[in-house]
This record gives C-alpha cells, sequence and structure tokens, in this order.
C-alpha cells in the first residue's frame, strides 16, 4: 500500500470519528497496538528530543529504500500519535515521507488542532524526527 493509500485509509476511519473525545480515545486505542520496544532500545539514541513524555522511536532501513518504523511512549495520547505516525510512515519510500506534509494530513483528520501546545511541539518533534530519517536515506 502506498503512503498515499495509508493516509486516504486513515482519513476516512477518522471521518467516522464525529468529536475530540472519540478521536481521542480512537489515538488512546492505536496506542495500545505499539509493539513494545526492548530494553536495549529505549536508549538516548532512539529517544526523541522535544517530547514532554518518553519517546523511543527506531528507524532502520530496508534494502528498498524504505524506513522501518518502531515506537514506544509512556503516556497513552503520545503513544497514540507515535502509533499513528508509525501506521502512516512505516514500510513507505524514505522519498515519500520526505516529501508528505504531515502537519495539513493531521490537521485533515481532526487530529492536532485539539492538542495542547506540549503534545503539538511533541508531535513536530516526533514528525522531524521521521523526516530527517527518511531524507537521510535519500541522499
Amino acid at each position: 500500500m502506498t503512503l498515499e493509500q495509508t493516509a486516504q485509509d486513515i482519513r476516512e476511519e477518522f471521518s467516522f470519528l464525529d468529536d475530540w473525545e472519540e478521536r481521542y480515545a480512537h489515538l488512546i486505542d492505536l496506542g495500545k497496538t505499539n509493539a513494545p520496544l526492548t530494553d536495549a532500545e529505549r536508549n538516548e539514541a532512539n529517544r526523541v528530543r522535544g517530547c514532554a513524555s518518553q519517546v523511543w522511536l527506531v528507524s532502520e532501513p530496508s534494502t528498498d529504500g524504505r524506513l522501518v518504523l518502531r515506537a514506544e511512549s509512556d503516556a497513552m495520547i503520545v503513544s497514540g500519535l507515535i502509533a499513528l505516525l508509525v501506521r502512516l510512515f512505516s514500510n513507505q519510500p524514505a522519498r515519500e515521507i520526505a516529501s508528505f506534509d504531515p502537519a495539513a494530513f493531521l490537521e485533515e483528520i481532526g487530529v492536532s488542532g485539539a492538542l495542547t501546545a506540549q503534545r503539538s511541539n511533541g508531535l513536530a518533534s516526533m514528525i522531524q524526527r521521521i523526516q530527517h530519517d527518511a531524507r537521510a536515506l535519500t541522499g
């Protein structure tokens, strides 16, 4: 599935959620799907800076130019946000990740508008890290 197809699936999923409380609950449910990282992966190199919560992001290149992502957080809503980003970007071509506009996408599905400033900053840090790692692969 392409990045745009995945984004469209997520758009459709969120279109059924009428208000922020439903989106919030859905994000928490998404966060529960994150596979836990190993103790060794919860290290400084994988920690996302700029997040008030603890967030660890493991990004690994595949042999065909895709970026494989796994992540974990110690906060429920942040776990959901990172799960959403992993779902959107993992196993996608690095070039597509680097050129995608996640801020517009998150606004479109109604996620970013209701976040606190602190969570918005953390979300921006997660996105920057993912796109930085993707750009590093595109050379």
